[in-house]
């Protein structure tokens, strides 16, 4: 199912450890319904009472036991998340469940399309949660759906703050306050930034010391891909909020981007060709600091590069996923690991490192990524592999079976051969048998009739003689 996550999030965000101390106590669940049931009677009275509705949109699991137990597990992060929020001071926050069986109707009117997501209906804007549902994950990911969707920079300090958040999308621009009559400038600017919320990172700024340090001029804005020290200026201030968002969705793919818990779904499912570029690395541990390094020196010179996307994973966001992805990949995550990805069926490549404790220069990893990118190295190519060895089984197989017929038809033939010589031989006999039986009866014959002529030669001899007398 989707949600791969689930248990992490019931594990870690209920129960509190018995040498807690107050005011560090991890939140149970108190036992008390705060999610409701909504159908087509009172999901419009239910969602009216809240500013922010996350509705999650579940498969029915009447009369499968299995499938009924994971839902409740569900439900009950849900429920955990639902408790944290509840006294939030600032905004109303409301959950709800739809049935895809039993609340169809509902569905269809609210527009949710796909089952096992979670739908956040906020300030008139639906935003679909694609992270794990684990109750501090989407905890977190709602107290950014709650703030502004532009943030403003006012000095130094929050200048410092923007330059340090290089692993996400992030805009800037510089208007004028909000006394000058082209505000509507920066109107048409925060407009663009509900578009995004809260994936895309906006910021802005009213100062002219502080635009000077960003290197903008009035009403222009700037686009920093994630990891990179230098941003694109937007062509064609001033802007439009339909221009904005036109150029966000065309640059919305990063040359590296970071797996995130809150969007990890989302990231995963935005492929190219079927297949990612993968690399770990533990940002907190040397060598992962040392590769990422390298990782991020190799992006920076490719960024233009349209057909180039790689995925960072520091392993350490997903504890409990890394056995799974050391067995599927066959790699070892104590060290810093990057490969190409099949989406589809996990097969993946990765790239061989003679030395773990030294990694290859941005050059050697380069030249691996333009063989990826080539189609030289490719994960489909295990498949051929074992195609092909399954072929030359089959190929032995046929040739044994060749072999045993070869050689039963030559003991056939060799049979018949002896069984051919006997007849001739039973033949050669009864032919020398028939011949000495004729020539007996030869030689009998020629013995009579020289007896015969003998005697009548006697007896002509007699007739003389009497003749004479």
């Amino acid at each position: 199912m989707k949600w791969v996550w689930v248990f992490l999030g019931v594990f870690l965000s209920m129960g509190t450890l018995s040498w807690g101390e107050m005011g560090l106590e991890v939140p149970e669940y108190d036992g008390k319904d705060r999610v409701h049931v909504l159908n087509a009677k009172n999901y419009k009275s239910i969602m009216k009472k809240y500013d922010v509705m996350v509705i999650y949109y579940h498969k029915n699991v009447d009369g499968n036991r299995g499938a009924m137990k994971q839902f409740q597990i569900e439900e009950l992060a849900l429920e955990l998340a639902a408790q944290v929020l509840d006294d939030l001071d600032d905004e109303d926050i409301g959950f709800g469940l739809v049935d895809e069986k039993k609340g169809s109707a509902v569905a269809k009117k609210l527009g949710l399309d796909e089952v096992e997501s979670i739908y956040i209906f906020a300030d008139n804007e639906i935003i679909e949660y694609d992270g794990e549902l684990a109750a501090d994950t989407l905890v977190e990911f709602l107290y950014d759906v709650i703030e502004e969707p532009v943030e403003i920079i006012d000095n130094d300090r929050e200048l410092k703050g923007f330059f340090n958040n290089d692993e996400v999308i992030k805009l800037v621009g510089y208007f004028k306050n909000e006394k000058s009559r082209r505000l509507c400038y920066f109107i048409e600017y925060d407009d663009a930034a509900e578009e995004f919320h809260p994936f895309v990172k906006f910021f802005a700024t009213f100062d002219p010391k502080i635009a000077k340090k960003l290197k903008l001029k009035l009403n222009e804005v700037d686009f920093y891909e994630p990891f990179m020290e230098e941003p694109d200026t937007i062509p064609g201030k001033p802007y439009t909020e339909d221009e904005l968002v036109e150029y966000i969705e065309q640059h919305d793919r990063p040359t590296l981007r970071k797996l995130e818990p809150h969007s990890m779904y989302e990231i995963w499912e935005d492929d190219i060709d079927g297949e990612h570029i993968v690399a770990f690395a533990e940002e907190d541990d040397p060598d992962g600091f040392e590769f990422l390094e390298i990782l991020k020196e190799v992006a920076r010179e490719n960024t233009y590069n349209p057909n180039l996307s790689i995925i960072w994973i520091d392993p350490d966001d997903f504890p409990l996923l890394v056995p799974y992805w050391e067995k599927t990949f066959r790699i070892d995550l104590a060290s810093p690991q990057i490969g190409v990805v099949d989406v589809e069926d996990a097969d993946s490549v990765w790239l061989e490192m003679d030395d773990q404790d030294d990694m290859p220069t941005a050059d050697e990893l380069e030249h691996w990524i333009e063989d990826v990118l080539s189609g030289k190295i490719d994960p489909d190519d295990d498949d051929e592999d074992e195609d092909d060895d399954d072929d030359e089984d089959d190929d032995d197989d046929d040739d044994d079976d060749d072999d045993d017929d070869d050689d039963d038809d030559d003991d056939d033939d060799d049979d018949d051969d002896d069984d051919d010589d006997d007849d001739d031989d039973d033949d050669d006999d009864d032919d020398d048998d028939d011949d000495d039986d004729d020539d007996d009866d030869d030689d009998d014959d020629d013995d009579d009739d020289d007896d015969d002529d003998d005697d009548d030669d006697d007896d002509d001899d007699d007739d003389d003689d009497d003749d004479d007398e």
